[in-house]
């Protein structure tokens, strides 16, 4: 698709609305509020900025700089006239293919940060007075493709800190075990390739555990990493269970534990009767999963999760499986330890998994639950899919790129938007703005010189078709873990 049909079509007349003599139109990338976010997320991670400019670097070069002018500006005038019912003028367009490049500056605050709402994490402005138009031209692909990272990282930090409270009150000794403990089942479920990548990065920034493949290429490519990236196990699903026939379920169990002599080895275990499972055939098949180099991960993937895993007792030596629960019941089986907190942690031949429907709420509830019957908490990981970081959008953090300065033949004219009729959220910020930590918290600061914009945090991140200040996985990560 060409670079320039990137943009919601009443950007294509704005140019030409600007008051007469507009030189310079400078925007910020801001959440505004965090309403609708889960219980917790009183901030945003500032992520995904390198990747999304890079991405649209790379747009504009296969898909508009490097195709003939001709074709492209023509195929814009075609287009365009057809959608508006007039004779479009693409001047301006094809001048743009003349320059070669995106003539912006990006500001942004560190990737791997903690920002408070309402405090800017981007900025951008045109470089050459000729194009004032494309600061804001390209503000709906911007919005497009930033509010998702940032969102499913700044969501994925709020699971992160419940485990590590967790492990800190049942397991401290075991505190490396949070970075898998939150793994992302989500890719399925979500809103096309694109989306799942840009969330399934989100979650990467965060956790080490993932079965979004796309992310260790995505993370090579736009985040320069190295070596490890994500991890996952060998696993089942419900076909490979099914193939092995109801009567066999316990057959099956011992064929995948000869398939795989070591290593970690997730079943899923209610495809029929996940009961049955853990009280008739584990039990049997005990002395094989002990002698195992590894550890049988038990999979349940429907009902409560809550009541699933911790029973639906909140007492220890209840009588029915159900009131007992998985993790009880492979402590039965299999016994294990217990620690110096006096916490029970599961033999290490034995774990579980749910990844079906984990809401924060439920991680913390499913945290409380096996605390309160003695367990550690690092005895099950969790998933995190579709449910958690599809069911969003932009407003989840009222995330907006919104201009708040413009020069008009040579006067500068701050800019800002206030409506009456709102509540307050939509209020922008006025003028040049510039973020300073005060007390070890971002804070914005606008009504600015053009000399003070060139302070503070946000520093540039691309200018005019180059990179410049970029950052790698690895230190986004380290920033975050820096912050729990």
């Amino acid at each position: 698709m060409n670079a320039l049909l990137l943009t919601d079509g009443y950007k294509t007349g704005h140019h030409q609305q600007y008051p007469k003599g507009t030189e310079e139109v400078y925007s910020n990338w801001t959440p505004r509020s965090n309403a609708y976010a889960p219980k917790g997320c009183n901030k945003v991670v500032s992520f995904g900025q390198q990747y999304v400019f890079k991405w649209l670097h790379n747009y504009f070069q296969d898909n508009f700089f490097s195709k003939p002018k001709a074709e492209v500006c023509n195929e814009l005038k075609e287009e365009l006239s057809l959608y508006l019912g007039v004779d479009y003028d693409v001047t301006h367009y094809e001048e743009l293919h003349d320059l070669q490049f995106l003539p912006i500056k990006v500001k942004s605050l560190p990737e791997g940060v903690e920002v408070p709402i309402r405090v800017p994490m981007l900025t951008v402005v045109n470089t050459d007075k000729k194009f004032f138009w494309i600061t804001n031209f390209l503000e709906t692909i911007l919005s497009t493709m930033l509010w998702q990272p940032m969102t499913s990282a700044s969501i994925a930090l709020r699971y992160k800190r419940i485990f590590k409270e967790w492990v800190l009150k049942t397991d401290k000794d075991n505190s490396a075990f949070i970075d898998f403990q939150g793994h992302d089942f989500s890719m399925r479920g979500m809103g096309g390739l694109q989306s799942a990548i840009a969330s399934g990065m989100g979650h990467g920034a965060v956790f080490l555990g993932s079965d979004t493949l796309p992310v260790i290429s995505s993370f090579r490519k736009y985040y320069n990493a190295e070596g490890f990236v994500i991890g996952s196990v060998n696993a089942t699903e419900h076909s490979v269970m099914c193939a092995g026939t109801k009567d066999d379920e316990i057959g099956t169990f011992k064929t995948l534990m000869e398939t795989y002599p070591s290593g970690i080895l997730s079943v899923v275990s209610d495809t029929w009767d996940l009961w049955k499972v853990l009280t008739q055939y584990l039990p049997k098949l005990k002395e094989e999963v002990l002698s195992r180099d590894g550890k049988l991960v038990i999979r349940p993937d429907s009902g409560d999760p809550v009541a699933i895993i911790c029973g639906e007792s909140h007492k220890l030596g209840a009588n029915t499986p159900q009131e007992k629960g998985v993790v009880e019941l492979l402590w039965d089986i299999f016994g294990g330890t217990t620690n110096a907190q006096g916490y029970k942690v599961l033999d290490s031949h034995i774990g579980a998994i749910y990844g079906d429907s984990i809401t924060t709420e439920r991680a913390e509830n499913i945290c409380q639950r096996l605390s309160d019957k003695g367990f550690a908490t690092t005895n099950v990981v969790l998933g995190i899919g579709s449910f958690t970081y599809q069911f969003n959008t932009r407003d989840t953090f009222g995330f907006a790129m919104k201009a708040t300065s413009v020069v008009v033949n040579g006067e500068r004219r701050q800019i800002f938007k206030d409506p009456i009729t709102d509540d307050g959220i939509k209020k922008s910020a006025k003028g040049l703005v510039k973020v300073e930590v005060v007390d070890n918290e971002y804070v914005l600061v606008d009504q600015i010189t053009p000399e003070e914009e060139n302070e503070g945090e946000l520093q540039v991140i691309y200018k005019d078709g180059e990179f410049v200040n970029q950052i790698t996985l690895q230190e986004i990560r380290a920033k975050i873990n820096g912050s729990i």
